[in-house]
C-alpha cells in the first residue's frame, strides 16, 4: 500500500525528518514506525480497541461516546 499525505504542516515534516535522523532511519521508515507504534497495540490489536479497554478499566461508569454521538445526530 502506498500512502500520500498532502498539505502537511512544514513543521511536522521537519520534525519527522529530525526524528528519523536521530534514529538513523529515512523519513519514510520513521513514518512507518510511527504509524505502527500508534495504531497497533503491543498484542497486535487495534490501538483504539486497547485505548477503549483502558478507559473502561479506569473509568467504567463513563458513557460510550459512540452512543452519545448517535443520540446527538438523532436530535437533528
Amino acid at each position: 500500500m502506498q500512502l500520500t499525505v498532502r498539505n502537511l504542516d512544514p513543521r511536522i515534516a521537519a520534525a519527522l525528518k529530525a526524528r528519523a535522523s536521530r534514529a538513523g532511519r529515512s523519513a519514510e521508515a520513521e513514518h512507518r514506525r510511527i504509524l505502527e507504534e500508534t495504531l497497533l497495540a503491543p498484542d497486535g490489536s487495534e490501538f483504539f480497541d486497547a485505548a477503549r479497554a483502558r478507559r473502561i478499566k479506569l473509568r467504567p461508569n463513563l458513557p460510550d461516546t459512540t452512543a452519545l454521538l448517535q443520540q446527538d445526530r438523532n436530535r437533528s
